[in-house]
């Protein structure tokens, strides 16, 4: 049996040390040492045309020899001339070919096509040229063409003030944590199936072990999915995440923030005077969600605090701090492992820990949040809030009711 990865790997050793003499030479003794099917198989993993390497063969039998005297390789005017240089419409025609399906700026120095080097090198024979796909790769990567994947880099449209916003969250969260308040992050995570089912990424495991899953990603009606709503307190690069069973709404997430305060917040920013929020504009926790600005009322009133919220501009959720800072290593932290009950992902996101100190609690919150509740103009009325100057839709500050001030 032929090691292919053996010859790969004396080829790969020696190849910088050869010139073109000595590698046909190499690649035939090879061939020889192989036995039955060595010529092919050597031809494959060198990239060699096999009628080199049968003039290899000759020549370590003494059956040909290349000039001799005059430190040549091969043979004066020997080797064949490029296919770009006897066939001049040849690049034109496989640009023409691309063209109608690349992707990128025309302008950048690296391209990418979606069609593949047997289809091309096809409709380059239509065209009347003779190509085997192998060399259309070439004269691809040549003209600066390469393998890409997609990328999610693109989030909507850029807003006018989008720089400015991020401009006036910086100051608003400078501004907190100089004056030791409390400054978070919020957001939900991604919505998880709770059960058996395939998680992303790879975890070590004995050889030939792994964990067994279910084929099909349905929803297992005793457990349905867990919502994890996140909390990240900047200042102490601190981490709460309250795993919902029932709806993402903005109640629910009104009460995370609530049992981060409760549990954390309090503990941390006893003299607090004001809460600051950064926020995604969407979702429940939306700038445009009545909901979540009644239950952030009742939740001031809870707290005598004023707080203020400040909305990310459009298109911009993955800049929320609470991505990088805090999910991302959730997510890390429990790749590869099914989600099987609530209280496995409970355990692993508490047990996620950085390097810088990241330190995060968990709890299910078992209660329900009814989806779809209105919220009246009445009840939006009696919202004690100020909307800020600068684009008040995303920045304003809601206080407690006079009864509900806390007296410092």
């Amino acid at each position: 049996m032929i090691d292919h990865s053996a010859i790969k790997l004396r080829y790969e050793a020696l190849d910088p040390l050869l010139d073109e003499r000595g590698r046909r030479r190499f690649a035939a003794a090879e061939a020889l040492a192989a036995g039955r099917g060595g010529v092919t198989a050597v031809a494959r993993i060198m990239g060699m045309a096999r009628s080199t390497i049968d003039r290899g063969l000759a020549e370590l039998r003494g059956e040909a020899a290349p000039d001799a005297g005059s430190g040549r390789v091969r043979r004066k005017g020997g080797g064949r001339r490029s296919l770009v240089a006897t066939d001049p419409t040849l690049l034109a025609d496989l640009k023409s070919l691309v063209e109608p399906t690349t992707r990128g700026d025309p302008m950048a120095p690296l391209l990418w096509t979606a069609k593949s080097l047997r289809n091309l090198a096809a409709g380059l024979e239509a065209l009347g040229h003779r190509i085997c796909h192998n060399v259309v790769g070439d004269l691809l990567r040549d003209m600066g063409y390469s393998l890409q994947g997609n990328r999610k880099t693109l989030e909507g449209s850029h807003h006018p003030d989008r720089d400015a916003q991020f401009g006036y969250i910086n100051e608003q969260m400078k501004g907190a944590l100089e004056a030791n308040e409390p400054a978070i992050s919020v957001d939900t995570k991604k919505k998880e199936l709770v059960g058996d089912f395939k998680n992303a990424g790879r975890d070590y495991r004995p050889k030939g072990q792994p964990v067994p899953v279910r084929v099909h990603d349905f929803v297992i009606p005793d457990l349905g999915r867990a919502a994890p709503y996140g909390v990240y307190d900047i200042a102490n690069n601190a981490g709460w995440v309250s795993v919902g069973i029932d709806h993402d709404t903005a109640s629910f997430a009104v009460n995370a923030i609530r049992r981060w305060w409760l549990v954390m917040g309090c503990q941390r920013f006893p003299n607090a005077t004001r809460l600051l929020i950064t926020a995604d504009g969407g979702g429940s926790n939306g700038s445009r969600v009545r909901l979540w600005k009644r239950e952030l009322q009742a939740l001031a009133n809870e707290l005598g605090i004023a707080i203020t919220v400040c909305h990310l501009p459009p298109g911009t959720s993955k800049w929320n701090k609470i991505e990088h800072r805090l999910f991302s290593f959730i997510t890390q932290n429990w790749r590869g492992r099914p989600l099987v009950s609530y209280q496995t992902i409970v355990q692993l996101i508490a047990a996620t820990t950085t390097d810088a100190g990241l330190k995060v609690l968990s709890e299910i919150d078992t209660n329900t949040y009814p989806a779809g509740i209105k919220v009246t103009d009445a009840e939006m009325d009696d919202i004690n809030i100020r909307r800020h100057d600068f684009h008040g839709e995303w920045n304003y500050t809601i206080s407690p009711h006079p009864q509900n001030s806390r007296v410092n």
